[in-house]
């Protein structure tokens, strides 16, 4: 794999390309990354800096999940190929049988406890992902039924068609652990149960996670012996570590710090991730579409992209970004926003975390905006698992986060479902409105490229006329890693980092 050095004075520049999906044509291996020759011999350890601690003790179901994905410990049926397309991962092959019904071949595997990959242990982790509250963001609005059939095949039956099934399955919150996993009450454990390269064998409560490499994993043993991961939230600290070598790989490198690394420890690539502005539209003030249509108005996104992002970034145009190649020519104009009234100094919380060190930066600069315009805002920031809770839970009424629109399933209707419908698990502006789940679920029962890529745009616009979210700035992923290290692997899904051919 290759990794473009990011110039400073470089142009942005997304990586494009389309198959069903928004896929990206970017350099990363799905699944594992670059392959490693069996037999090996044993590499060094891996000391990687990630910039989220875990919020949920390691749940597969929540955000959490990118983290177990990103280290080479979990993996689902299916990835995502660099076109976005689904690929091969735990399943070598699959059809559909039928509107509603498709069949997955398994290949041979064992989970890192020792035990067989099975089709009855398959079938019962993801019948557990189904019955996890909140419901896994890849399954929002989505009801699955997975039994067994036979030695080596899994059959699943949704309730309705769902023509993007095998690219759902590719999610990280779908990962597939063994029973053991599941003995205990309460939260699954990835410890010593899952089945990629890595295995987790020791968590500290410091913030770091020991993890060594896993001999028996099907797609052949990994160059690096193990990592030693630790979580430093603090983007100038992550940075201070790649420059002085108490790191190998930092990841999401904050844009002050570009300059002050070395350009060839300066990795950077594509994303579909989006900053915006979460307007709570069910309690306190705005409530009020009126109010939210006013701090809509306030927000100029460009003064953010070039004040905060310094430029590696575009200004919010949508759910979707320039990444996402077809959705500018497909964009339709939102309509029946409600027209802005006089904020009158109208108390409001704005929130957001400081694991991405831009994000407390873009809060300051959104705060003072919206305060010209008329509202009184109190500006609170933590870290982003003494956040969450709060966030999902309405007790503020702004919030800025930054999310990645294909992480979840890759499929682009996915992150319409989970995040801006009734039912979805990671409504952060709470919005429940009767035309946007028509619209999202009229999306979700569309096939064909072209047609579910109109159906996702005319949701997205839904959507922007509720004014629940206000698109920010579209990004690119900044990582830090040594000249010593070969096979980063950075995807514009951000669900990979380290895979087999990772190494020093």
């Amino acid at each position: 794999m290759q990794v473009r050095v990011l110039s400073i004075k470089s142009p942005f520049r997304f990586l494009a390309a389309l198959v069903l999906v928004p896929g990206l044509a970017g350099c990363f291996a799905s699944p594992g990354g670059e392959s490693s020759s069996d037999g090996g011999p044993s590499g060094s350890r891996l000391r990687v800096a990630l910039a989220f601690p875990p919020a949920e003790n390691f749940s597969p179901y929540g955000a959490d999940a990118t983290l177990l994905s990103r280290l080479g410990v979990t993996e689902g049926l299916t990835a995502l190929d660099a076109n976005g397309a689904a690929a091969p991962a735990l399943a070598e092959s699959w059809r559909r049988e039928n509107d509603r019904t498709w069949r997955f071949t398994l290949r041979e595997a064992t989970f890192q406890d020792g035990t067989d990959v099975t089709p009855s242990a398959v079938a019962d982790a993801l019948t557990r992902a189904t019955k996890a509250k909140p419901v896994p963001a890849a399954l929002a609005g989505v009801t699955l039924d997975a039994e067994a059939d036979g030695s080596r095949g899994i059959r699943i039956t949704t309730a309705a068609a769902d023509p993007v099934l095998p690219m759902r399955l590719s999610s990280p919150n779908l990962a597939i652990l063994s029973p053991k996993a599941y003995e205990r009450q309460g939260t699954p454990t990835p410890v010593g149960t899952a089945t990629g390269p890595f295995e987790i064998t020791e968590v500290s409560s410091g913030g770091s996670a020991t993890l060594d490499r896993f001999d028996d994993y099907w797609g052949g043993r990994a160059q690096a012996s193990g990592i030693d991961a630790r979580f430093v939230k603090d983007g100038t600290a992550r940075a201070n570590a790649v420059r002085t070598g108490d790191v190998d790989i930092a990841e999401a490198i904050p844009v002050a710090q570009a300059a002050t690394l070395d350009k060839a420890t300066l990795k950077e690539a594509g994303t579909t991730r989006t900053t915006s502005l979460h307007l709570n539209t069910t309690t306190g003030p705005l409530k009020d579409p009126k109010l939210r249509a006013a701090a809509r108005a306030a927000v100029d996104s460009s003064a953010i992209v070039k004040g905060v992002f310094e430029g590696y970034a575009d200004p919010g145009a949508g759910i979707y970004g320039p990444a996402v190649t077809w959705a500018e020519s497909k964009r339709v104009k939102p309509t029946g926003r409600a027209g802005a009234t006089r904020p009158d100094g109208t108390r409001i919380t704005l929130a957001t975390y400081d694991n991405r060190p831009e994000l407390p930066e873009v809060a300051q600069v959104v705060q003072q905006q919206l305060e010209k315009a008329g509202f009184t805002v109190k500006l609170e920031v933590r870290e982003y698992s003494r956040l969450e809770s709060d966030a999902l839970a309405g007790k503020f009424d702004a919030f800025i986060g930054a999310r990645n629109s294909l992480l979840d399933t890759g499929d682009p209707v996915g992150v319409l479902a989970s995040d801006y419908t009734c039912d979805g698990g990671y409504n952060l502006a709470r919005l429940c409105d009767k035309n946007v789940d028509r619209a999202v679920e009229k999306a979700d029962r569309t096939d064909g490229t072209g047609e579910r890529q109109d159906a996702a745009m005319a949701a997205e616009a839904a959507i922007l006329g509720t004014d629940a979210v206000v698109p920010l700035a579209h990004q690119q992923i900044i990582a830090g890693v040594s000249t010593k290290v070969r096979g980063v692997v950075l995807d514009p899904y951000e669900r990979t980092l380290v895979g087999t051919g990772t190494r020093r």
